[in-house]
């Protein structure tokens, strides 16, 4: 079969965020979303990226003409190519993205070339994948925190992750506030997004462990591989220490996890180079026995994460399930604290509503 590239087309979306958000380190009130469809004859695939509308530039100007005529089937070829032309722009960042939304594209086109899901292209290692809910800003009063980490669990989810670090002076008191939202039972997660120094991290480390924190993300740096390691060694036993979503290319994956710098791994399909990047850094962490995690994005992970015997959990990010709720037919809903592919429908099973999109595009 062969099924030649004919059209790549590349949109970009902005979204207001449902109320203020921050982190550790940043706040924001909106997000963008990157498009790219890739089209062989009358079969259409669909990818995207959570980045800046560069990426849409450089997927449009850069990376769309050195894929038409190509074949839909040979992904690495593709990838490949993608790869060497990103050479002089700066392949981390931006370009990454770029690259992540037309291989997701390219993958999707292939599965529905031959009429079967993504995951049954990749061949499936479990039938669902685990979420955590994801969000618990730091922008949040106490009360909204609450809601929004106790909403998930009485939707079935087990896991849940709030923001540190804006205010250190506030954290504790937001995290036992957590506790008690979620009951005894549930797993508790962190993320300070890099904002705290090294001995700082330590000592909310040893503090956190009262309220049952099992994941502390980001507690210094993930570029201060040092300090990550000494955050592995030193914290408690029962709280894993995790980074790697800012992981752009496999040699980011590789320093981390020859540092001995993280307990669980994270890669993100639309920063890592898209599908294609995401399987290279499973391969990576499999090879120093270290699990993976997937990072945001649940509708476009799942597929993937169902293929990978690696993968722990997804997570299921509150500002990027609202937008794949919103813009996408098709998207998948938690079930008992997973998302399951639907076997039934080809490619990633998605749809686009350009006509309720059109408002927000760039």
């Amino acid at each position: 079969m062969h099924a030649p590239i004919e059209r790549i087309e590349v949109s970009a979306y902005r979204i207001p965020t449902d109320g203020p958000e921050a982190d550790g380190t940043i706040a924001w009130d909106a997000t963008t979303l990157v498009l790219v469809t890739a089209h062989a004859g009358a079969t259409t695939g669909l990818g995207y990226t959570y980045a800046h509308e560069a990426a849409g530039l450089v997927a449009h100007k850069t990376l769309a003409p050195l894929l038409i005529g190509r074949d839909a089937l040979d992904i690495p070829a593709a990838w490949e190519a993608m790869i060497r032309s990103v050479r002089n722009l700066g392949r981390p960042g931006v370009a990454s993205m770029a690259i992540a939304a037309v291989d997701a594209a390219l993958w999707d086109l292939k599965a529905r070339t031959l009429g079967v899901p993504v995951v049954g292209l990749l061949g499936a290692a479990r039938e669902r994948i685990a979420l955590y809910g994801s969000g618990g800003f730091t922008s949040y009063s106490l009360e909204h925190l609450a809601r929004q980490l106790g909403g998930w669990i009485d939707q079935g989810l087990t896991m849940v992750k709030m923001k540190v670090g804006s205010d250190p002076a506030a954290d504790l008191e937001r995290v036992r506030a957590a506790r008690r939202a979620i009951g005894q039972q549930a797993s508790l997660f962190v993320d300070a997004n890099g904002a705290y120094a090294r001995k700082e991290a330590l000592a909310f480390a040893a503090a956190f462990e009262a309220c049952q924190v099992s994941w502390f993300e980001e507690p210094v740096s993930s570029d201060d591989l040092e300090g990550l390691r000494l955050l592995r060694d030193r914290a408690p036993a029962g709280m894993a220490i995790a980074a790697g979503e800012y992981g752009f290319d496999p040699p980011y994956f590789r320093r981390m996890l020859e540092a001995g710098a993280v307990d669980v791994l994270q890669a993100d399909a639309t920063r890592c180079c898209g599908i294609t990047g995401f399987l290279k850094a499973a391969a990576l962490a499999e090879a120093h026995m270290i699990p993976l995690s997937a990072h945001t994005a649940p509708s476009l992970h799942a597929h993937v994460c169902c293929a990978v015997p690696g993968v722990r959990h997804l997570e299921y990010f509150h500002d990027h399930a609202r937008i794949e709720h919103m813009l996408f037919e098709g998207v998948l809903s938690p079930v008992d604290g997973a998302l399951e592919p639907d076997r039934k429908r080809p490619g990633f099973g998605l749809s686009f509503k350009r006509a309720d999109a059109e408002r927000y595009a760039i």
